[in-house]
């Protein structure tokens, strides 16, 4: 990227070697909002729900459940629905309906808090992006809220599922690649996963029991802005360039089997291991091909996959402890809210952003199996 310079050390705690150039045709996060629902647990309380209702009687694993309960590395999270509701639920029918509901609810409130956040008027709006992959609504989230929010009748919309946890960076690079396109407007990403209403009753399998362990509610809107729209502002990093990868031979390591009973899980343990083989030569190669070192990077925006991805890609990078302590209070105060997550982060890096012309990056992974990465700078 030329323009090297030497700009002392880091929030990372190396000496950052450049100072990047920032490109002020690129497009800018101008705002990142969230919204959790009202009902807010500790983990040992939804552990124990969830072990009843998942282990019915004398069941040998429920001391086995407890426990990873306890190694999670979640200290509360925020469910969509009151914690003693998930038994009584029907079916998958119900379930669905209340995602629609609360979807809708949460959604509306992120999106108009990021809206006004970034001093964009809604009927300014040129896309809306949707994703979420714990819920299925057609008309999409986007085409439902459009009318209450007040976005014009003429947004593109532009929903997207089945791209689970790397949604958020996913969603943000997609924007990214419009907003090069069209660089006078406006494109919106909401992000809504419901976690919770995906947890199947009775269902022992190890998947299942991991997941009502890992994973909680939110919703997350992003606005962002064309370069020629916009301004030099305090904690609104641009959007650089962005990189996908899939995995081969990968498939089978996350996603949902849909059946009659809802989203049934597939989580393989294989999640890290993945990650250690392949993800640290993704990233050096990426920032590479932009003049960057991962000892200059000053800001890490990680999805918090859980405790050992946190622990291998702090291993693979060879990051000190603070540099994903972000994420590790995301997935502590939150769970893994799936694609909802890395921009829970991103939201907190904006809230305390790096020095002037320091880089940062967005990594997030999911089914395919694949990753996304996201190089920003402030």
């Amino acid at each position: 990227m030329g323009d090297a310079a030497f700009v002392g050390k880091g929030s990372c705690g190396r000496y950052c070697q450049y100072m990047i150039h920032i490109d002020e045709s690129a497009p800018q996060v101008s705002a990142v909002r969230l919204a959790f629902p009202a009902h807010r647990y500790r983990q040992e309380e939804i552990v124990a729900e969830f072990t009843a209702m998942c282990l019915p009687g004398e069941h040998p694993g429920r001391e086995v459940f407890a426990r990873f309960g306890r190694t999670t590395g979640v200290q509360t999270r925020n469910l969509a629905l009151p914690l003693d509701r998930y038994a009584k639920l029907s079916g998958f029918t119900e379930a669905n309906d209340a995602f629609i509901e609360v979807a809708q609810e949460l959604g509306e409130a992120a999106l108009r808090e990021a809206l006004d956040a970034a001093g964009v008027r809604p009927d300014e709006v040129d896309l809306i992006a949707t994703t979420s992959v714990t819920g299925l609504a057609v008309p999409s989230l986007d085409a439902r809220l459009a009318a209450r929010v007040g976005l014009r009748p003429d947004v593109k919309r532009l929903p997207l599922f089945g791209l689970g946890c790397v949604a958020g960076a996913a969603g943000v690079a997609r924007l990214h690649d419009y907003l090069r396109s069209f660089p006078d407007q406006v494109a919106v990403l909401l992000a809504v996963e419901l976690c919770s209403l995906t947890v199947q009753q009775q269902d022992t399998t190890p998947a299942n029991l991991v997941a009502s362990s890992l994973f909680g509610d939110g919703a997350a809107a992003v606005v962002m802005v064309g370069g020629q729209r916009a301004t030099a502002q305090p904690g609104r990093p641009r959007v650089l360039a962005t990189r996908s990868r899939l995995y081969p031979d990968t498939e089978q390591v996350m996603g949902w089997r849909i059946g009659s009973t809802g989203f049934q899980i597939v989580l393989s343990n294989e999640v890290a291991p993945i990650a250690e083989r392949f993800l640290g030569g993704d990233v050096r190669g990426f920032l590479a091909d932009h003049d960057v070192d991962e000892t200059d990077v000053a800001t890490w925006i990680c999805h918090p996959g859980g405790p050992k991805v946190i622990d291998t890609i702090e291993k693979i990078l060879d990051l000190p402890p603070e540099a994903l302590q972000p994420t590790r209070r995301s997935l502590a105060g939150r769970g893994n809210l799936s694609s909802v997550s890395v921009l829970d982060v991103l939201h907190e890096a904006m809230a305390a952003p790096p020095r002037e012309d320091q880089p940062g990056l967005m990594i997030a992974m999911g089914p395919g199996f694949c990753s996304e990465l996201v190089l920003l700078g402030w």
